[in-house]
Formats: structure tokens, sequence, C-alpha cells
């Protein structure tokens, strides 16, 4: 594993899957949200978006954590290893807004953007990260699962479908 992408629905825990791998095999993070959120949640230009995932992703080894559709031939492309978390939709939902009540509370500033999560846009909106994990999870399952089938036999393609399966495979690891 030296090219790793992780994947899967919002509030899934690429991140935080993302960040214990790292550690375990001396890896880059590349984090696509710090590289496509501008100030004033701003997203960067297509073309900018993906010079900046060209630039990290050219050289050395790297975990990529994940879902933009515009970049994703420059990520998946030269991984070596797909990691796709598949966990049921009310782990997601949990865990999600948990983060996001953490978030609120805290102030965060999210990828050193100046972009903070707040109570408004994040429970009482039609923008909610919450609104939109409950209502992309089923298409992400079902578009990821068309994608990994397509690379089964060019990638090692790991599906983790349970806080179970997440924690033996870092064990494994």
């Amino acid at each position: 594993m030296r090219r790793v992408v992780v994947f899967g629905t919002t509030g899934s825990g690429k991140s935080t899957l993302a960040e214990r791998l790292a550690q375990q095999k001396g890896l880059r993070v590349i984090e696509l949200d710090a590289l496509y959120w501008g100030r004033d949640w701003q997203g960067a230009p297509v073309e900018l978006f993906r010079y900046r995932v060209e630039c990290e992703t050219r050289d050395g080894d790297w975990i990529v954590v994940g879902n933009y559709g515009q970049v994703r031939d420059l990520v998946w492309r030269p991984a070596d290893t797909l990691i796709w978390l598949d966990l049921p939709l009310s782990i997601v939902m949990w865990r999600l807004f948990w983060r996001t009540l953490r978030r609120v509370l805290s102030q965060e500033d999210l990828w050193g953007s100046g972009n903070r999560e707040t109570w408004r846009t994040a429970f009482f909106s039609r923008q909610s990260i919450l609104v939109w994990a409950w209502t992309t999870h089923r298409r992400n399952r079902q578009r990821f699962a068309r994608e990994c089938q397509a690379l089964a036999d060019q990638k090692r393609v790991i599906r983790l479908t349970s806080k179970r399966e997440v924690e033996r495979f870092m064990t494994a690891s």
C-alpha cells in the first residue's frame, strides 16, 4: 500500500481511517476538501482544483481522502489501493451528527479556510451536511459499487461495511 484512496459517503470516517493508516504506513494524507474549499465555502474552479490535486499526487506515496468526481481520474488511476467505507446509514448519521455538533460548538476552522459550521447551516438548512448525507448515501453506495467492480481486476479494492471490519482491517494492516 503506497498510494491509497479512502472514500465513502459523508460522515463515514474517511479522514479518521486515513490518519490512522497514514501513521501506521508512514504515508502523507491529502484531504480533497482542503484542496477544494476556499473562504466563505467557495469551491475552487474545476481547473484550479484539478491542478492542486495533480501537484499533490504527482510524487511520492500518499493517502487521498475524498469523493470528488471532478478529480477521480487523477487519484484513482495512480492508486494501488481503494478503500471504500460503506457503513450503514444509521452509523454514518450518528457520527455525522456528533461531528457536526462538535464543530459548531468549537467553531473549528475547517482546512485552514476560515470556514466554520454554524447552527443554521448544519441543522436548519437545505444545505445541511446532515441532509446531504441522508439523501446521497444510497446513491453513493450504488455508484461506488459499480466503480469498484469495474476496477477490481486492476486495483486492490477493500470494502469495509462495519466498525468491526474497519478495526480488523487496521489490525491486519
